[in-house]
């Protein structure tokens, strides 16, 4: 394995997610998902949601993410990999008691679909979309073994 690591850093607007070295890191892209070594190529694309992998010293940092961007480039010889995400949490963040919330905030927003008069499609779809990845998300992680 290379001893060469990524400079990672994950944004949201509200505050600093995550930032350190790291092996690799996996994305949501609106094309697919890619992995990201170091010396990758320079690259801008539009984050899908989903999760974010970072993996160092053999273990997994597993992050939720909802929208945004993802850029590479190269610094003094470093990758640097930046994420500016509309939302993301790490998965050891998503309790049982969130899980609940989103399930029923997801229900919530399924029967306000139904009444079309009062219904702000932009926000119930990012709202829904936020909701479900959650629950996606923590389901996915929640038999695996990661970083906390």
């Amino acid at each position: 394995m290379s001893t060469k690591q990524l400079q990672l850093k994950i944004v949201t607007p509200e505050k600093l997610i995550l930032e350190e070295l790291v092996d690799q890191v996996t994305v949501p892209t609106t094309e697919g998902e890619i992995t990201i070594l170091p010396d990758h190529i320079p690259l801008i694309a539009s984050l899908a949601s989903g999760d974010i992998v970072a993996f160092k010293d053999g273990e997994h940092i597993p992050m939720e993410v909802v929208g945004g961007f993802v850029e590479t480039k190269k610094e003094n010889d470093m990758t640097s990999v930046i994420i500016l995400a509309d939302f993301a949490e790490h998965v050891a963040n998503i309790s049982e008691a969130e899980i609940a919330k989103a399930k029923a905030k997801a229900e919530e927003l399924r029967k306000q679909a139904e009444n079309n008069e009062i219904v702000d499609f932009e926000h119930f779809e990012s709202e829904l979309e936020r909701s479900l990845n959650r629950i996606k998300i923590a389901d996915k992680w929640r038999t695996r073994k990661y970083r906390k």
